[in-house]
């Protein structure tokens, strides 16, 4: 099981938009400053989660949150 998640960050208010098999271990990863394009945004809390069976679903999922571009597409994601 994977999960597609979308991050935002309290500091900057920017998103970031990932996937992996452990949400917390990745949020920890995302809060611990090793990551380079995560870094400037710390803390980053989750603001959207979606189970994908796959990790190619995952990706894919991925992939078109990506294209919404901020649009309204994502708007409702996380709202």
């Amino acid at each position: 099981m994977y999960i597609v998640y979308i991050l935002q960050s309290s500091k900057n208010e920017r998103y970031y938009i990932g996937y992996t098999s452990d949400i917390l271990q990745r949020l920890t990863y995302h809060n611990s400053g090793k990551n380079k394009s995560t870094k400037p945004g710390i803390p980053w809390s989750i603001v959207f989660q979606e189970q994908c069976q796959t990790k190619k679903e995952a990706w894919i999922r991925e992939r078109q949150i990506k294209s919404y571009k901020g649009g309204e597409a994502f708007k409702k994601l996380i709202l």
